[in-house]
């Protein structure tokens, strides 16, 4: 729509060249990348705060220039008030200017005060305004979402959030406008399968193995052999970003000493969340006995200890008949040994 290269050279092209210099290199304008005032202080053997007054007595001559492309201001202006009046600034650039011409738009931004620019915090990313109060409707949603995925404990799809607060809230919101705010946000993040979460979560942020192993388990909701996990773990997008696959032994020796899992049987783990208990099937029958506070028959010990261990009968049974740690007595009723 706009030749945003040509416009650069035409509001440049008047200045002393010093000053051309500076902010060609400061807005990275020939080669893409912007240099620091130190960089340019060095180069030319002068101190940074003397490149950053000849880089604003160049703005203060470009100003009055700039008058001359309202059409373009519009147009940014236009766009900005489509997302809620703000949008986090590596998109914007790529929106207005795609990969060639983004250091030429934020050089034109810069130029015009309507467009506010706020840096990067531990919160948001670094973003572009044409009215700060809308910083206000963000941080309420956010914090309301926050509030939401804290009570609901798990990830979510954009359309399941847009209704959520869409419901809460009297300001008209668009899904583009929800957008906005969510991608400026970094405690709110997206993870690679396209879910919504909190930051710290593995689903959303994955730490190592041990978390991709974790993210396998919830989405499978079975017991699983660390074989098995393994291979999910290579097939899961969100192990694309990884630099190799994972192997094994390394998922192995992660899910045993992660307290989050539990050993069920040869090789096979589950969640600790779904209620197993750690220890082996000697600890099962101990524990099982004292919450049962009667003696309990051999049937009924197999059937509760199945559901916590996947072992056979008999493992069971000779773990049982361990008269170092269990009674048996004259009705074939079993009670734990204390010690």
């Amino acid at each position: 729509m706009f030749n945003y290269s040509q416009i650069s050279s035409n509001l440049l092209k008047d200045l002393p060249e010093r000053t051309k210099d500076v902010i060609l290199r400061r807005f990275g304008l020939e080669n893409g990348e912007r240099e620091t005032l130190e960089a340019i202080g060095k180069s030319y053997g002068i101190s940074r705060e003397r490149v950053r007054q000849i880089e604003e007595n160049g703005f203060l001559k470009l100003k009055p220039k700039a008058k001359n492309y309202q059409k373009v201001f519009q147009y940014f202006s236009d766009q900005l008030k489509t997302s809620g009046n703000l949008k986090k600034e590596d998109s914007l650039l790529s929106q207005l200017g795609g990969r060639r011409f983004g250091p030429n738009v934020f050089f034109l931004l810069t130029l015009e005060d309507q467009f506010e620019r706020f840096l990067e915090t531990p919160e948001f990313y670094a973003l572009w305004t044409i009215d700060s109060d809308s910083l206000v409707s963000v941080n309420n949603i956010i914090t309301f979402l926050c509030n939401k995925f804290r009570e609901i404990n798990q990830p979510l799809e954009f359309e399941n959030i847009f209704k959520e607060t869409k419901s809460s809230f009297e300001k008209p919101l668009t899904s583009q406008i929800l957008f906005s705010y969510l991608e400026i946000s970094k405690i709110i993040q997206l993870n690679p399968e396209g879910l919504y979460g909190l930051r710290e979560w593995p689903e959303i942020n994955p730490k190592g193995v041990k978390d991709l192993a974790y993210l396998v388990f919830k989405k499978e909701r079975r017991p699983l052999h660390f074989t098995e996990v393994t291979k999910l773990i290579n097939k899961s997008k969100i192990f694309e970003n990884y630099p190799r696959p994972a192997l094994p032994q390394t998922v192995h020796n992660e899910l045993i000493r992660d307290s989050r899992f539990v050993l069920v049987g040869r090789g096979l783990y589950a969640l600790r969340e779904w209620g197993y208990e750690p220890g082996v099937v000697k600890d099962i029958i101990s524990k099982i006995l004292r919450e049962s506070k009667k003696p309990m028959l051999k049937e009924e010990i197999v059937e509760e200890v199945l559901k916590q261990r996947l072992v056979k009968k008999n493992t069971i049974l000779l773990n049982l008949n361990n008269e170092k740690y269990f009674f048996k007595d004259s009705q074939g009723r079993y009670t734990p040994k204390l010690f």
